[in-house]
């Protein structure tokens, strides 16, 4: 696996998978930047999901991993910084498809409706996959122009 680093959030319901992928990704050598939450006591997913989709967009790190409940919260809050493509993956082909097809860069996981080995999994296979171009690109092209519309 190459060398990258990843920025991490998560809420509450999120914390106990983003530690269990957290240590996943460092005894694989990637850099993790650990934006919170800091145990699984209640927080709001924005707080968290923000700062991790600005650093993405920023190029701050290479990509992103959010972790919430359902993953709908931290997705939509991704997706409001500009530069950030957020994809809520529950299952390892849709993250698959997700780096294929729309270049994602930043990967949401559903903390309540998967469990910890289907996450590192998932997370495995994102960071794995390659963007495939070609026809893609077009229509990637087509999502970043619609930012601030």
């Amino acid at each position: 696996m190459q060398t990258m680093t990843i920025a991490m959030g998560s809420d509450h319901a999120g914390f106990n998978i983003k530690t269990i992928v957290k240590q996943h990704l460092m005894s694989l050598g990637v850099s993790v930047k650990d934006y919170g939450a800091g145990s699984d006591e209640p927080v709001d997913y924005a707080d968290h999901g923000v700062p991790v989709a600005r650093d993405v967009a920023a190029g701050e790190v290479d990509r992103g991993i959010l972790v919430c409940g359902s993953g709908q919260g931290m997705v939509m809050v991704a997706n409001k910084v500009r530069g950030v493509r957020a994809a809520l993956a529950w299952s390892e082909e849709i993250a698959r498809l997700s780096r294929q097809h729309n270049d994602a860069n930043v990967l949401c996981l559903p903390g309540r409706f998967i469990d910890a080995d289907l996450a590192v999994r998932i997370v495995d296979v994102w960071i794995a996959e390659k963007f495939e171009g070609g026809r893609h690109v077009a229509r990637v092209d087509k999502i970043m122009k619609t930012e601030g519309e």
